[in-house]
């Protein structure tokens, strides 16, 4: 069984690629991360597509690593025979996708073997395959992909297959490249050529942020090297995972596509990237998120595609078993038409970050964000489906109120503050000022100090835990500190924290779900801004333990099975890990509107701040 820790990721900016422990990649879209896979193993059976290069004895890997700061893997088993080590990464998107493998031999002599099946369409079409002398090609439909290695290659039951032996000293290249059936052939990279490129790359994009020290330099570097590698290029969209499908409870029906483009993502985001000072990708997702939120703010929707498209229709794909039959396998997500207001809260919240940090603003991006808070004035007392996509009925969800009080809080201070711009500034402090009052009229439970999921109701949410961070109320007032206690002793399991009390969810799903890894870090922020930074670290520390051997974090982890759950890797929890840790390094708290930039704190004025 491949766990899905037992998977590492490569990319190239465009798409990704999951390769596990056993030197198979089980996971491959080309040549964008929402194109049909082309080895979609991850979600089905090896004969859904995957490529294997591994010692002929098979099993996993003795040890693997990323070399250095780069998303180049090193993959080594240690076998009686010799010792082999295989290179895997994408080259940084040319003319065309590639993905390159280099088998080196390390020790003594071992027999290997290399098994490519593709399968376009998520498993269902089989390609024409032909061979031209150290060339194979694969023909289907609008796909075309060749692989050229100098060791032979030979066609076994629908297979491209090549047996070999390498020695010390030897590399074997093999080079997988695709592009569409239609146009010509793309000149095929040189394996060591690339190596260099790709090592040089990452090496350069990790240099040109702010220097990093100290204990959670590792981690912190690891996660946005994985922040990169979520990014499509050509937009600057990042998606929340280059997986579909893998669930939240294995077996169970929670398995969603998550190759799109969350607004909610927005503001960890740019606080991440600014933070670690690559403000060129802050700004790149800045500008798409202007793009793809243009047009009426009544539509403004809480995902969208790479490239903004704005129909992501779901559907399943039946002839695919899920991972470790986890059921269905689907594609697109029916979220999309939800009705959620916390994001145009964070919409808003992300742009003033942007702006705090002085990436610069222009007429179009201020108008557009005040014709979204225009909408969110008429709509705030609405009840939505909330942060965590319910599918049921719409409720009165507290934490879209803190977000709108957050659109409202932003807004008016950028009028105040900044002469160029223009807007109702008195207005929408009033308006924030009712929605606060709203919050702690019906949001909150005085009989049990602490905030509930929603109005009315006894429910606890993880997302409360975000009230001191956006700067809805300090982390030191009573309320605050009655939350985080009524959430650490009703809503954790293992010292971890639930995003909700499942049992009690109207999304029309059966089955839990695990502890979704986001809420933790949330918690490791409330601690913090509360005092309790003893508290905040043992928690942190704690988390890191739940990465795999490279250091990445899927989206949950089941604390009773002690393994990664959910879609991975989840740049929702690499966010919040690297905010966190430079919290903890930097030693103050922060809020949302409290960026940091080189161990300093851009400070707003907080309208309820004491």
């Amino acid at each position: 069984m491949t766990r899905i820790e037992d998977y590492a990721l490569l990319g190239d900016l465009h798409t990704a690629a999951m390769v596990s422990t056993t030197g198979s990649i089980d996971w491959l879209c080309l040549p964008r991360f929402d194109s049909p896979a082309c080895f979609a193993a991850l979600v089905d059976t090896p004969d859904a597509g995957h490529w294997t290069v591994a010692p002929v004895a098979g099993g996993p890997c003795t040890r693997r690593r990323y070399i250095g700061d780069t998303l180049v893997l090193e993959t080594e088993w240690v076998t009686p025979e010799g010792t082999v080590r295989v290179i895997d990464f994408m080259p940084p998107r040319g003319h065309a996708p590639d993905v390159v493998r280099i088998v080196e031999g390390v020790r003594g002599t071992v027999a290997m073997h290399s098994e490519l099946r593709l399968r376009f369409e998520y498993g269902r079409v089989v390609p024409w395959v032909r061979q031209h002398g150290d060339r194979t090609e694969a023909l289907a439909g609008p796909n075309r992909v060749r692989l050229r290695t100098p060791v032979p290659t030979r066609g076994h039951e629908m297979n491209t297959v090549s047996d070999f032996t390498v020695r010390r000293g030897d590399r074997v290249p093999f080079v997988l490249t695709w592009n569409p059936s239609h146009e010509p052939p793309p000149k095929t990279v040189d394996a060591e050529d690339a190596l260099a490129d790709t090592l040089r790359f990452w090496t350069d994009w990790v240099a040109q942020g702010n220097p990093m020290r100290g204990a959670y330099r590792d981690p912190i570097t690891r996660s946005l090297l994985t922040l990169k590698a979520l990014t499509y290029k050509p937009t600057g969209g990042i998606v929340a995972a280059p997986t579909t499908s893998l669930p939240e409870q294995i077996g169970g029906p929670r398995n969603w596509d998550y190759r799109y483009c969350w607004l909610r993502d927005s503001t960890y985001t740019l606080q991440a990237l600014i933070s670690a000072g690559h403000l060129a990708e802050a700004k790149a997702w800045r500008e798409w998120l202007l793009r793809a939120v243009a047009g009426d703010p009544a539509r403004l929707q809480i995902m969208y595609a790479l490239d903004g498209t704005r129909y992501i229709p779901e559907a399943e794909l039946p002839w695919l078993a899920g991972y470790e039959h986890s059921t269905p396998v689907r594609t697109g997500n029916a979220a999309s038409d939800q009705l959620q207001l916390d994001v145009w809260g964070e919409t808003l919240d992300s742009l003033s970050l942007a702006r705090n940090a002085g990436i610069t603003a222009h007429d179009t991006a201020w108008d557009m964000q005040v014709a979204l808070m225009d909408h969110l004035e008429g709509t705030w007392d609405q009840p939505d489906n909330g942060l965590w996509e319910m599918r049921g009925a719409r409720r009165q969800f507290t934490h879209s109120k803190v977000l709108a009080w957050v659109g409202a809080n932003r807004m008016a201070f950028a009028v105040r503050s900044r002469p160029d711009l223009e807007g109702p500034a008195d207005r929408w402090e009033a308006l924030a000022d009712t929605i606060h009052a709203d919050v702690l009229t019906h949001g909150y439970d005085a009989d049990r100090n602490t905030f509930t999921q929603s109005y009315g109701e006894p429910g606890l949410d993880a997302a409360l835990l975000m009230i001191p961070r956006v700067g809805f109320l300090p982390g030191k007032d009573p309320r605050v500190l009655g939350t985080i206690a009524a959430i650490q002793n009703g809503l954790t399991e293992d010292g971890l924290v639930k995003r909700y009390d499942t049992g009690d969810s109207d999304d029309g799903l059966v089955g839990g779900e695990g502890l979704f890894l986001a809420c933790s870090f949330w918690l490791v922020d409330a601690l913090h801004l509360a005092g309790r930074r003893t508290a905040a670290t043992a928690l942190f520390d704690r988390l890191l333990t739940l990465r795999n051997d490279v250091g990445l974090l899927s989206e949950e982890w089941d604390p009773v099975a002690k393994r990664q759950l959910g879609n991975t890797p989840q740049a929702f929890s690499h966010f919040p890990l690297v905010t966190s840790a430079l919290q903890l390094h930097v030693g103050r708290g922060h809020r949302s509107n409290h960026p940091i930039v080189s161990n300093h704190l851009i400070a707003v004025p907080d309208h309820h701040d004491a």
